[in-house]
């Protein structure tokens, strides 16, 4: 009877630590997301336990371990470390194999990565200057009109208001904001006026040709940017059927080519 081994990716974000084993039939056998707290380790060991119950094995199941993300190098018991750039692009194309436009949005940090029919990246751009065109910006927004972040969403579905915030600035934003609340401009509205911005932050940093997939957080639970930047590009917009875990998988994937080269 052959053993049965797992393998494990670890996305230590700046907002969400992710992680993901997969089986070896590269499927997903389990998965955990936990906020990224002031104790990262702890973070970091909550996250890989839930993600060890959710698949419903121990931890000597475990082959080999990739970690990438911001804090990779702070995961100890990690066999391979990863830049976030090539795991998110190796677990897209896991799902997705054919060149793309990848835009990852997540809480502090937008990315766009292209790559070939192959795989292989050609290019990525990074947005690390502020929280602009990021999940931080819909969460200060957010809080700026006391909604909750589960219902942002939904509430900025049901707005018919095109016109994006005129600031990324999140800081002069969130002023719009309450300037637009005096003016008695509705909810939902300005929600969507968010997302707009977020879009249109997205579009400026890099031209989007091809084939277009979203990934990441915002994605995951905010479809509605989705729909937003297919309309500004006028095209169709894929996303993989768990966008906030793509880094995590990617790093699953290089732990499980990185066990079979041992």
């Amino acid at each position: 009877m052959v053993k049965e081994t797992y393998f494990a990716g670890i996305d230590v974000g700046t907002s969400y630590i992710k992680a993901v084993i997969i089986n070896a039939n590269k499927e997903i056998s389990g998965s955990f997301v936990e906020r990224t707290a002031a104790n990262l380790q702890q973070s970091i060991t909550t996250a890989s336990t839930g993600a060890l119950t959710a698949a419903g094995i121990a931890q000597n199941k475990i082959r080999h371990t990739a970690a990438t993300g911001f804090g990779r190098k702070n995961v100890s018991f990690v066999d391979t470390v990863k830049t976030e750039i090539s795991s998110h692009a190796k677990g897209v194309y896991h799902y997705f194999p054919q060149a793309s436009t990848i835009i990852d949005i997540g809480g502090q940090d937008t990315k766009i990565i292209k790559i070939d029919a192959h795989g292989k990246i050609l290019s990525f751009k990074m947005n690390r200057k502020c929280a602009a065109g990021t999940g931080t910006f819909l969460e200060e927004i957010a809080r700026r009109l006391n909604t909750p972040m589960s219902e942002i969403n939904t509430l900025a579905s049901q707005s018919t208001h095109d016109v994006a915030l005129s600031s990324f600035c999140t800081v002069f934003a969130s002023t719009e904001i309450l300037t637009r609340i005096r003016e008695g401009e509705k909810v939902e509205d300005m929600l969507k006026s968010a997302f707009e911005s977020v879009a249109r932050r997205v579009i400026e940093m890099d031209t989007l040709d091809g084939t277009i997939i979203m990934t990441g957080g915002v994605v995951t639970y905010n479809n509605v940017i989705v729909k937003v930047l297919a309309d500004h590009v006028g095209k169709k917009i894929l996303t993989p059927p768990y966008p906030q875990l793509m880094g995590a998988l990617g790093a699953a994937l290089f732990a499980y080519e990185a066990a079979h080269m041992e």
